[in-house]
């Protein structure tokens, strides 16, 4: 039976170590994320090393920075030069870094939003589009794209059904606003949103920035892992060279 250290492989062997199917790693192959294999006189593929270390350091990297720039990176690797993958790791981890202060920065905000009382606000006390645009730094047209996807739906007031928002919905606002600066996406708020009208619970906004949080924990320790396997990658292409 192969093992890591057998000098040559199937597509088969490659497959099971990698915890692929067979035809992931010739699709592999084909988008330059593997090097070309070597063909046998029968013409059957023969892989190495540097092979299964590349579709192990794909799988790690995909979890961490998403397959496209996965591949990417790895075929990097492999034409080199060095520094040019060294960029796009250090890129990967400066994108985590800005997602977890911009989640610190969420999750202070959303607990000081949903701690405020509007039991107290007057009728006048309303916001336009264009106000509360300019008040939470967005373009108007963002806030009538929450209003069609139902995360804050304003009062309209007649004859033309002028939006406006009251002190409960500007908080509301407030809330998807900073959800969305630390990267929740537009359907998962659609189920957050209408449970948070009902009792604005500090609980749901704590638990949508945990659940963000412990993505970003994967998708770290999956860019860790990465690191470590392109290195394996780096050094069997180095003596497979040599």
């Amino acid at each position: 039976m192969s093992t890591l250290k057998s000098s040559a492989m199937r597509t088969v062997d490659v497959a099971r170590r990698a915890g692929c199917s067979v035809q992931q790693v010739r699709n592999l192959e084909r988008d330059g994320v593997l090097p070309v294999a070597t063909r046998t006189a029968a013409g059957y593929r023969v892989y190495r090393e540097v092979h299964l270390h590349s579709a192990l350091a794909y799988r790690a990297l995909a979890g961490g920075v998403g397959p496209v720039e996965a591949k990417r990176t790895l075929r990097a690797a492999h034409r080199g030069p060095l520094p040019e993958v060294l960029a796009r790791l250090d890129a990967a981890h400066a994108r985590l870094d800005r997602e977890r202060t911009d989640l610190a920065l969420a999750q202070e905000a959303a607990e000081a939003i949903s701690a405020e009382s509007v039991e107290d606000a007057r009728p006048s006390d309303v916001m336009s589009v264009s106000g509360l645009a300019a008040a939470l730094g967005v373009r108007p047209s963002t806030l009538r794209h929450w209003d069609a996807e139902g995360l804050v739906v304003p009062d309209r007031v007649p004859p033309r059904g002028t939006r406006r928002y009251s002190p409960a919905q500007v908080r509301d606002a407030r809330i998807v606003h900073q959800l969305r600066g630390a990267g929740y996406r537009i359907d998962p708020l659609r189920t957050l949103m209408p449970v948070l009208r009902q009792g604005h619970r500090p609980e749901d906004v704590r638990a949508a920035l945990a659940a963000r949080d412990a993505n970003i924990a994967l998708r770290s320790r999956a860019l860790f892992d990465a690191t470590v396997a392109l290195g394996a990658v780096l050094g069997s292409a180095a003596a497979h060279d040599g």
